[in-house]
């Protein structure tokens, strides 16, 4: 049985290996440039590898045999092959800080804009090529990053987009993430505004001081919803003037809901065309548990489906689902109580439900899981 494919991220990692290697075989190669390769660097033949949206020399091409596969570039104003993750420098390119209309011409806006125009459910087979390609490869980043985490490192919070970052509950969600972030933990959201938002800002702000925090949510507070005109610029001036080179998170948005600006404060951004792959993804990375703020039918669902999930064990075992806010769970949304009558008649099993106020109580069920066994 042949070798999996070894994946090569770059010409440095390429040249290293040439240096050993009389042939190549079994690689694959995304998104590289090969052009830059010198004369003596020619000699080596590529075997049955796979190159996605590479660009070759001729004499490249010469040495690359016929059992190798090339997928060239799609002309679309995307890449279909990227090799890592978006960052907020990549996804917002050509945004100008103090300049908030200069959103319409950055790079997420263009693609988004490119989307609408084709239509969110094209059949163009072209598109969807393109956009299966694109998302293919945004999984396949996703998973070399989250191989540096344990499993139970990995936790997400849930909760509605329109969360203001005045309410009360934005700051729990902040001081949550935070914490957990400061304990080693890489948090998930859906990487939008609100209570997603909130998500990443404690991530950002971990290691910093309580006055730190309060002057950065103080800056924020100017443009409290998603809608407001400097919303996107204050965000980033609060990265400006507290930068991060330490801590992480993940964001996973969505063009589908492409008018929901997506935060800027998540270090590694994982943004799907298909919304169904996306969501997919922050519930089965989140095997540390889930946390669910106060959300609307998008939350809902999400519930639903984690709890799915850790029904049937899918992925080995159950992991915490943590209601953060009693009577919004319990009475304005009470879908804790049906979660727990469904659970007391044994139609959902195995569901590690909680409910709670306390962002004490929410770090403590989250570390002690951690901690468990499976």
């Amino acid at each position: 049985m042949p070798h999996p494919y070894t994946e090569i991220h770059s010409i440095d990692e390429l040249q290293a290996m040439l240096l050993t290697q009389e042939r190549i075989e079994r690689c694959v190669f995304q998104d590289m440039d090969f052009t830059s390769l010198i004369h003596e660097e020619h000699t080596c033949r590529y075997f049955d590898c796979i190159f996605m949206g590479c660009t070759f020399s001729k004499q490249m091409r010469i040495l690359i045999d016929r059992s190798c596969f090339i997928f060239s570039s799609i002309d679309v104003p995307y890449n279909c092959f990227r090799n890592h993750l978006y960052t907020a420098e990549t996804l917002y390119q050509g945004y100008i800080t103090g300049v908030p209309d200069s959103y319409k011409h950055c790079y997420d806006n263009t693609v988004y804009q490119y989307y609408l125009q084709k239509g969110k459910t094209t059949t163009d087979i072209k598109e969807t090529l393109a956009r299966t390609l694109h998302d293919h490869s945004i999984s396949n980043s996703l998973h070399d990053l989250l191989t540096e985490y344990d499993e139970k490192h990995i936790v997400g919070i849930m909760g509605g987009h329109g969360l203001l970052r005045t309410d009360k509950a934005y700051l729990k969600i902040v001081l949550i993430s935070k914490q957990l972030t400061e304990h080693g933990y890489l948090m998930v959201s859906g990487g939008g505004p609100g209570a997603m938002e909130a998500t990443h800002l404690g991530a950002w702000m971990a290691g910093r001081t309580d006055e730190e925090l309060d002057e950065a949510i103080a800056m924020l507070s100017s443009a409290p919803s998603y809608k407001d005109r400097m919303w996107l610029d204050t965000a980033f001036k609060v990265m400006y003037r507290f930068p991060q080179e330490q801590y992480h998170s993940l964001g996973v948005p969505t063009w589908l809901y492409g008018h929901e600006p997506a935060t800027p404060f998540a270090t590694h951004i994982a943004k799907y065309f298909d919304n169904s792959t996306r969501e997919d993804s922050i519930l089965t990375i989140a095997k540390g548990g889930v946390i669910y703020s106060p959300g609307s039918a998008g939350t809902m669902q999400e519930i639903f489906q984690d709890a799915v999930q850790n029904h049937y064990l899918s992925f080995g075992y159950a992991s915490p689902m943590i209601f953060m806010g009693k009577e919004y769970w319990t009475e304005e949304m009470p879908v804790y109580k049906l979660m727990e009558h469904l659970a007391d008649k044994g139609k959902y099993k195995n569901l590690l439900l909680s409910i709670t106020d306390s962002i004490e109580q929410i770090i403590n069920t989250i570390t002690e899981f951690k901690n468990s066994r499976s």
